[in-house]
């Protein structure tokens, strides 16, 4: 079981991202683009009237963003971009955890699903996401405790 220094366990909240980037199922392929330029996030959890709904990754987008590369007139990526909708390509019902969760299972879980990450739901909101990056961060800081120790 992984501790903090006050010997606490240690939990998802203590080292998710909080209030994450979000989209709707009725966002379009651009938006979804621009939010990944923009924050430089891989994932993005999407919410239908503030309930989470999907989640969609930069390899989703980028599938679907393919079929620009294929048709080489702007006004065909243009279509694509404004047409394609998040909620079409987004993956449906994905695997949550709560705030309370051991860091252990949440690390688990993604290992298992073969995931990047997991949002964070609490009271049936999206209070965060924690993902790889988090989790190896997480480990980077208690490895080097440990030598320091």
């Amino acid at each position: 079981m992984v501790t903090s220094r006050k010997g606490g366990v240690v939990k998802v909240r203590d080292r998710m991202t909080r209030e994450p980037a979000v989209l709707a199922p009725e966002d379009n392929l651009r938006k979804a683009r621009q939010l990944i330029d923009e924050y430089g996030f891989r994932r993005f959890p999407v919410l239908d009237d503030g309930v989470l709904v999907g989640i969609v990754t930069d390899r989703d987008v980028r599938a679907a963003d393919m079929s620009c590369a294929v048709v080489q007139e702007k006004r065909y990526e243009d279509y694509v971009l404004d047409r394609v909708l998040v909620g079409g390509i987004m993956t449906p019902n994905p695997v949550a955890v709560a705030p309370d969760t051991p860091i252990t299972e949440a690390a688990r879980i993604i290992l298992e699903k073969k995931i990047g990450g997991l949002p964070v739901i609490e009271d049936g909101q999206l209070v965060g996401i924690i993902t790889e990056t988090d989790l190896i961060e997480a480990l980077i800081e208690m490895l080097e405790q440990a030598a320091s120790s």
